[in-house]
């Protein structure tokens, strides 16, 4: 908690790091960051709208800044939520609203259109992002349980977001949710999740997937029924959030070195 509270990203114009949460609807991102938020708080809490539906209860593009306390400082990153990823055309998130978000372009509480992406001429659309305003890593949020019987389509989705991302250089991780609830073994004890020969089969089957090294993965437990804090969960949510900056510090290090390579050649 303390390696995440006074870290400062490596760029003097960004303050705090923007990390941008997709998955299909139900993965569990608007329940990442309640419980990101709970661990900062001290006790179980719900701030964003989490449940189980068929379709995504998230509707608007929402940036989450988590504080230190109830009334502390707010942490050097930003969770920005996203409509959920659906199976049939025009529902769920668009294609093209991500590379607005990943771009800038999205203001918090903007409100989606399954089906009419957000056009530049709309009152809303940030014509000119900063640096800050930009995504700075993106988390593919999947649900444990179901990485093996993941919808076609869905995948789909997933394969046209990837590249987008890929041709923008910006790193991408995958949250992987729900373990416990995959594997008896962490349900009795979620210390056992990197013992679990079945939690690194998803985690294979995800980094095959998705096309990212096992590195990049990363198992979590959500908080969903308790209610009070668990440390051995608080751990693997904290340690998905240093992954998440550490991330970020990369994708800095090599806007830095772009500047200095254009800065040379003049």
């Amino acid at each position: 908690m303390d390696n995440i509270r006074s870290y400062k990203p490596m760029v003097s114009s960004v303050s705090q790091v923007q990390v941008l949460l997709i998955g299909a609807v139900g993965a569990g991102k608007s329940s990442f960051f309640n419980s990101i938020n709970s661990v900062f708080r001290g006790h179980v809490t719900s701030q964003a709208i989490a449940g189980s539906s068929t379709t995504s209860l998230t509707t608007q593009f929402r940036t989450y800044s988590v504080k230190s306390g109830r009334e502390g400082k707010p942490l050097p990153i930003i969770l920005c939520d996203t409509m959920g990823l659906e199976e049939s055309t025009g529902a769920g998130l668009d294609i093209d609203d991500i590379s607005c978000i990943l771009k800038g372009h999205l203001p918090d509480r903007y409100q989606f259109n399954p089906s009419a992406p957000l056009q530049s001429e709309a009152s809303s659309y940030r014509k000119c992002p900063r640096l800050k305003d930009k995504i700075h890593c993106v988390a593919y949020v999947m649900d444990a349980c179901k990485i093996s019987i993941m919808a076609t389509k869905v995948q789909e989705k997933l394969d046209a977001i990837r590249r987008k991302v890929n041709l923008m250089g910006i790193p991408q991780l995958v949250l992987l949710t729900k373990v416990d609830e995959a594997c008896p073994l962490v349900m009795k004890d979620v210390r056992n999740v990197y013992q679990s020969g079945y939690i690194k089969e998803m985690m294979q089957e995800a980094s095959g997937q998705l096309g990212v090294p096992l590195s990049c993965i990363v198992p979590v437990k959500n908080y969903s029924e308790e209610l009070e804090l668990d440390t051995n969960t608080d751990i693997l949510l904290l340690s998905a959030i240093i992954q998440m900056l550490r991330f970020a510090d990369n994708y800095f290090d090599e806007i830095s070195d772009k500047f200095s390579n254009i800065e040379t050649k003049e």
